[in-house]
């Protein structure tokens, strides 16, 4: 009896932590997972199914702290799974909002904008994995390693590895 009381104590605690989550990380995971895919809606789908994973494979986290690391890793591994299925949707952009800067601005910023995401895409596995989490989700480098299962050591080597790449492909020619 009482282990099953246990078990549905648990079975709750698993849902407020999934909830809890939930409304702390999507937001963040969904921009992570952007980086990776060029539609918002599939972006946003692969992160349903990471909090989808999570929930059904609680049983195998042994420090609730993790749980965030732990949906990274799976929002990271499902684009990763997304792209090289090649099921990328014709559909590149959210709908546009109304902005107050010209058109040639607005167009000088996409073209930034694509040229910053194509190198990024261009770079190695991992060296994109640790760029982006520092730079764009502002992780710590123990998080980022946490989250990918590498020493820190190997992140800041990816990291400076990574922004050595990006500066040669993006520098200006002058």
């Amino acid at each position: 009896m009482d282990e099953t009381a246990t078990l549905i104590g648990a079975g709750r605690w698993t849902d407020a932590v999934v909830v809890t989550l939930f409304r702390a990380e999507a937001a963040r995971l969904t921009q992570l997972a952007r980086w990776f895919v060029d539609d918002r809606t599939a972006a946003e789908d692969l992160v349903q199914e990471a909090f989808l994973r999570l929930a059904r494979n609680q049983h195998r986290i042994n420090e609730p702290d993790r749980a965030a690391a732990y949906l990274r890793s799976i929002v990271i591994n499902l684009a990763r799974d997304h792209n090289r299925r090649g099921l990328v949707s014709l559909r590149h952009r959210p709908p546009a909002e109304v902005d107050d800067r010209s058109a040639e601005d607005l167009a000088a910023e996409d073209e930034r904008r694509r040229e910053v995401i194509a190198a990024l895409r261009g770079l190695p596995r991992r060296q994109r994995d640790c760029v982006v989490l520092r730079y764009y989700l502002e992780l710590p480098v123990s998080e980022i390693a946490g989250t990918l299962g590498l020493s820190p050591n190997s992140v800041k080597t990816h990291l400076r590895r990574g922004l050595q790449s990006l500066k040669i492909h993006l520098e200006e020619p002058g």
